[in-house]
């Protein structure tokens, strides 16, 4: 039982480190994916910024702003052979005004369009600026079919010092896949080590858990002895109670009326009889809370014998009382314990605080569990009457409850004002 138990809780423990390794693996990838996009899209900034550097700036004219043909055919032959390769897809070279002075599109170049404030803040930038191409603009109409591209911006100068701004239109699916291979290459890794940290865990969280369940096994084996000692106290002062005071007291009570019977005065005889009553009572109540403090029918007639004892002191002082146990309710000596205790307590307060008319005591058990309930008419209490009982020691019930949780059962007390209390015990079987 226990070693399921501990494989339950080892498999929880698993499968909710599994999880919480899966969010953290699909957090850590989606961060990846997006720092490798950023991190493609400053690769495609430096690319532009390189071969503007590098291929542009010096095949640039002073022609090229006027047309020259011979300025624009050298820089395309530039822009062809070492320029226009994946992902760079069109090129163009535009003055401030928005002309595009050359363009490996032949069509575009000396059309002029207006330009947005993006691109003419990039002039005077000395780095390179990209965004997402807006592919409706008019001058991207011979870029639609290509359905997405990164637009990088660089400010170019001719050799007079004349500032024309270079533009890259770069396919973003390359784009992309370079910003994959950069989470992918961290992906596996990171993966990895998740996956070794959680199998790492797993011994540490089993031995942790034995350690927990050896814990729980010493708490209740404490419990239980202290439980035992606690029954074998009770069962000596019961002991030394029925066989001291409790005979002395009868013999006194015998005593007595034997006197009683033999004294010659009247108003001696009345008080004997009356001394030797009032003693016999007395042996009653102490005989009564014999069976309090140790219930003998508990362990030899039951646990309904000994709850039936217990509904007997109310139902001599009139009140109705009704006890129904189920057959089927099979306990350990322990759970009959607490059963007792609780009933016991419960039955206390009703007497001391209730003034019920009615009491109802049921034991049942059904789907591995036992209840027991304890219900008045009585007058019941509020949360605040509650607290201040509490307030004045009495807590017979709140140490109860501790017990119950202590063996994996639960007290639960419902009550309102006029409403009656009901009293409710609830564990597994075993």
């Amino acid at each position: 039982m226990r070693q399921a138990s501990l494989r339950r809780l080892l498999l929880q423990f698993g499968a909710s480190g599994l999880v919480a390794l899966l969010v953290v693996a699909v957090a850590a990838t989606y961060a990846f994916r997006r720092a490798g996009d950023r991190e493609s899209v400053r690769d495609a900034r430096d690319l532009t910024e390189l071969l503007g550097r590098s291929v542009v700036e010096p095949h640039l004219r002073e022609g090229i702003a006027r047309g020259d043909p011979n300025a624009v055919a050298e820089l395309d032959r530039a822009v062809r052979s070492a320029v226009l390769r994946d992902p760079v897809v069109r090129v163009k070279l535009w003055t401030r005004d928005g002309r595009i002075v050359y363009s490996d599109e032949r069509r575009l170049i000396g059309a002029r369009y207006g330009l947005e404030n993006e691109e003419k803040s990039a002039f005077s930038t000395a780095s390179a600026v990209s965004e997402i191409s807006d592919l409706s603009r008019p001058e991207n109409r011979f870029e639609r079919p290509q359905k997405k591209l990164l637009e990088v911006y660089l400010p170019v100068r001719t050799p007079s010092g004349r500032s024309l701004l270079f533009e890259t239109y770069l396919r973003f699916s390359s784009v992309e896949a370079s910003g994959q291979r950069i989470w992918r290459a961290f992906a596996p890794a990171l993966v990895l080590g998740l996956l070794l940290l959680w199998l790492v865990q797993l011994p540490l969280a089993a031995s942790l858990a034995r350690r927990l369940r050896e814990a729980q096994s010493e708490r209740e084996s404490l419990l239980l002895r202290s439980l035992d000692a606690s029954d074998n106290e009770r069962r000596r002062i019961a002991s030394d109670l029925h066989d001291g005071v409790v005979q002395h007291l009868a013999g006194t009570a015998f005593t007595l009326a034997g006197v009683a019977e033999r004294a010659r005065d009247r108003d001696l005889r009345a008080t004997l009889r009356e001394a030797a009553a009032s003693t016999r009572r007395a042996v009653r109540e102490l005989r009564s809370l014999l069976v309090e403090i140790y219930p003998p029918n508990l362990h030899t007639a039951g646990v309904e014998a000994a709850l039936s004892d217990l509904l007997a002191r109310s139902a001599a002082r009139g009140v109705v009382t009704t006890l129904e146990v189920g057959d089927d309710v099979s306990l350990s000596p322990v759970q009959e314990q607490l059963i007792f205790r609780t009933a016991q307590e419960a039955l206390r307060n009703v007497t001391a605080h209730a003034d019920a008319t009615t009491i109802t005591v049921t034991l049942a058990a059904a789907d591995g569990s036992y209840e027991l309930a304890v219900t008045d008419d009585g007058r019941g209490f509020d949360r605040e009457e509650r607290t201040r009982r509490r307030q004045r020691a009495h807590v017979g019930l709140d140490f109860l409850g501790d017990r119950a949780r202590d063996l994996g059962a639960e007290l639960d007390v419902t009550s309102a004002p006029g409403a009656g209390t009901r009293v409710t015990l609830r564990g597994p079987l075993t």
